[in-house]
C-alpha cells in the first residue's frame, strides 16, 4: 500500500508542472491582438508599408524592442524595491583601530 501511495505522488510531481504549464498558453483575443498593434504603431511601426517594405522584418523588430522597452520600464517603476538606481557605492572595508573605541574604555 505504501509503495502506490509513493507511486501516486510521484506521478503527481511528474504531472503536476506539465498541466500547469499547459494552461499558460491561451490563444490571445482580437481585444489582446489590436491593443498590441496599437502599441506598435505608437512606438513608430506602420503596417500599412509592411507590404512593399524591404526593411519588414528590421521594422517591426525595432518597434517591439521599443514597446519591450517601455514594458519593462513600467514594470520597474510599478515595482516596490524600485528599479536598478545609476551611479556608484563602496560598501565595506577595513577599519582601522583608530576609529574603533575600546571595548574596555581604555
Amino acid at each position: 500500500m505504501k509503495s502506490f501511495i509513493k507511486a501516486v505522488a510521484g506521478a503527481l510531481v511528474v504531472i503536476a508542472p506539465l498541466v500547469s504549464f499547459a494552461q499558460s498558453n491561451q490563444p490571445l483575443t482580437r481585444a489582446q491582438v489590436r491593443e498590441e498593434l496599437i502599441e506598435l504603431e505608437k512606438a513608430g511601426y506602420n503596417p500599412a508599408t509592411a507590404d512593399d517594405d524591404v526593411n519588414y522584418p528590421a521594422d517591426i523588430q525595432a518597434a517591439e524592442a521599443r514597446v519591450a522597452a517601455q514594458h519593462a520600464a513600467a514594470q520597474a517603476g510599478a515595482t516596490s524595491n524600485g528599479g536598478v538606481a545609476g551611479g556608484t557605492s563602496q560598501s565595506g572595508g577595513p577599519a582601522s583601530a583608530a576609529d574603533m573605541p575600546s571595548l574596555y574604555g581604555q
